[in-house]
Formats: C-alpha cells, sequence, structure tokens
C-alpha cells in the first residue's frame, strides 16, 4: 500500500487558496483514476485506488493543515506503511507560481503541514511534490496562503496542480529520479 496524501484545509473559505493546492492537486489524481475522495477515515477523506496494479489510498486530512500529522500517521499505522511510500503534495511560497519541486527528503522548508508529518512519522525522509504558490509579504503569510491565486497566474497555476497529479501518478510505479527529471520545472518568467 502506497499514500498520497494533498494537504489544505477544509471548509468553503478555504476552497481555492494556495494552501489548498494539495487538496486540488490531488481532485486532479481522483479524477483521473476515476474515483471521488469521498470516504470519511482517519480523520481524512479518503479513496482507495490501483495504479497500475499497486493500491494506493488517497487522502485529504481534516485536520487543518497545521496537523496534518495525525491524518496521515494515523494511516501509516493502520496499513503499516513505510516512509518510502508515503508521497506528500503541498503549497510552497518559495516556489515561483507555476513551479512544481519534487524532493525525496529534507527539511519542511517551514511548511507546517509538512512539518506535522515528519513530526508524527519519525523521518524527514518522506518524498514531496511542492506547488508554487509565489511570495507575499513575509509579515502577512497567514492572509497570503489563504488568499486566492490572481487571475493573472491562474494559467500557470492550473497547469502546475495538473503537472503535480500526474507526477503523483507517475511516482506509484516509476523511479523516483525519472519522474523528478519529467516534472521538476520553474514557472516561465514573465517576458520583461
Amino acid at each position: 500500500m502506497k499514500l498520497i496524501a494533498g494537504l489544505g484545509n477544509p471548509g468553503k473559505e478555504y476552497e481555492n487558496t494556495r494552501h489548498n493546492s494539495g487538496f486540488l492537486a490531488i481532485d486532479m489524481l481522483a479524477e483521473k483514476c476515476n474515483v471521488s475522495i469521498a470516504v470519511s477515515k482517519f480523520n481524512a477523506l479518503t479513496a482507495s485506488v490501483r495504479i497500475d496494479d499497486t493500491p494506493v489510498l488517497l487522502m485529504k486530512p481534516l485536520t487543518y493543515m497545521n496537523e496534518s500529522g495525525q491524518a496521515v500517521n494515523q494511516a501509516v499505522a493502520y496499513y503499516h506503511i513505510e516512509p518510502e511510500d508515503i508521497l506528500i503534495i503541498h503549497d510552497d511560497m518559495d516556489l515561483e507560481v507555476g513551479s512544481v519541486r519534487i524532493r525525496t527528503s529534507g527539511s519542511s522548508g517551514g511548511q507546517k503541514g509538512m512539518r506535522s508529518i515528519q513530526q508524527a512519522v519519525g523521518t524527514e525522509a518522506i518524498s514531496r511534490i511542492r506547488i508554487g504558490v509565489g511570495h507575499g509579504r513575509r509579515d502577512h503569510v497567514p492572509d497570503w496562503v489563504l488568499s486566492p491565486i490572481s487571475s493573472a497566474d491562474k494559467e500557470k497555476y492550473q497547469a502546475a496542480l495538473k503537472d503535480a497529479s500526474e507526477a503523483a501518478y507517475a511516482w506509484v510505479n516509476e523511479p523516483i529520479q525519472t519522474v523528478m527529471n519529467k516534472y521538476n520545472k520553474k514557472a516561465e518568467k514573465e517576458a520583461e
């Protein structure tokens, strides 16, 4: 069993915010797999799928971003999932809108949902797909991540969400280096 969790916050008020990038990308993945992430289990919405005969649990933790580790760790304990079989999809302010970065380990980079998961599971060796949401002012981080993507950036952002969902699908059975080479991308700079 593999676990792919998209991070975000439950509730209508957070639905289309930068912080819900993980939810949005995993919804795209679920659509590709012809399922709805709707089963309530592990303090999350889940769906069980098979990707090329590999069983995968898709998850949207409902614990709010900063406590995502509670939900992920419950599934990990129940299914005896190894850290190398976990993939987390989340937003990243340090990446430009339109960027996608895949890593196999490392610090949370200040992303509190990722930090919660690393603490709960007990390792930094957890793969993640980071979706760029751009940078607001450092003194207004909550306002920035809880705001929607601007209409000017929407096309780049949607492309990044699609790339993230496709990378997650590929991660299930392709070597991670292959997935990284194919899907790690920087946002294209605007013409000056």
